[in-house]
């Protein structure tokens, strides 16, 4: 088939229609994904800071922040395969948090 025509059962027009008229506007929902997500993404800060500032970890649970890790890893490949951004900052930011839990957990309690 030559170069430009369409497939059958391909609509060319309504391709390129679709991808000029989709709205890139952040709407109401959007909105309330990245508040909710940022406060969840904040959720482990405060045991971050305590246990920084007391240079002890020792009643944290290292396997809760394994599991977390595992669990953030999973869910940014999940939002990254449907493009959803607030998903992916959200368990970056609670993975980056979880990391240094573990890396007190393992430097603080020798």
């Amino acid at each position: 088939m030559p170069i430009g025509i369409p497939e059958k059962g391909e609509c060319v027009f309504c391709t390129v229609t679709y991808l000029r008229t989709k709205s890139t506007a952040m709407t109401s929902n959007d909105i309330l994904g990245y508040v909710a997500g940022g406060i969840t993404a904040i959720t482990f800060l405060p045991q971050v800071i305590k246990t920084y500032k007391k240079r002890s970890a020792e009643d944290v649970s290292l396997m809760m922040f394994i599991i977390a890790v595992s669990c953030e890893i999973l869910w940014i490949i999940y939002a990254i395969n449907i493009n959803n951004w607030v998903i992916i900052l959200t368990n970056a930011t609670l993975m980056v948090m979880a990391l240094m839990m573990i890396y007190f957990k393992l430097r603080f309690n020798k």
